[in-house]
């Protein structure tokens, strides 16, 4: 099963699936061990095709270290937290993911928008 560890000790992930911001933005990394790379590509399209048929997700968009590396970052893009957090909690989508990638480790953590004027939008 995928490890998760948590990005922000301070405030995990938990704390944040009960916040009401609006808009949130999941960023999440994940340490792929370089055998269960394939495995995992075909989990994570396994998982966006699920979280697209999802009330409130917006878009998913993975990255991949360049040079090799088998480190990922994703992010996806949804209405609100409650919403990611009742597909996230959703016990088909718990079971799939329970014998799968056994050394891969995750680290999710939500944000919302920070405006900077003249830099960044909200």
């Amino acid at each position: 099963m995928v490890k998760i560890v948590e990005s922000d000790n301070k405030v995990p992930l938990s704390a944040q699936l009960e916040e009401d911001v609006g808009l949130v933005i999941l960023m999440n990394k994940f340490n792929v061990g370089p055998d269960e790379v394939d495995e995992f590509l075909k989990v994570f399209e396994e998982t966006t095709k699920y979280f697209k048929q999802q009330p409130g997700f917006i878009s998913a968009q993975l990255h991949r270290g360049i040079a090799g590396s088998t480190t990922f970052f994703n992010y996806v893009i949804w209405e609100s937290a409650a919403q990611f957090k009742r597909a996230f909690d959703n016990p088909d989508f718990k079971s799939n993911m329970a014998n799968t990638l056994p050394t891969t480790v995750m680290s999710p953590h939500l944000y919302k928008k920070v405006a900077i004027p003249g830099i960044c939008v909200e």
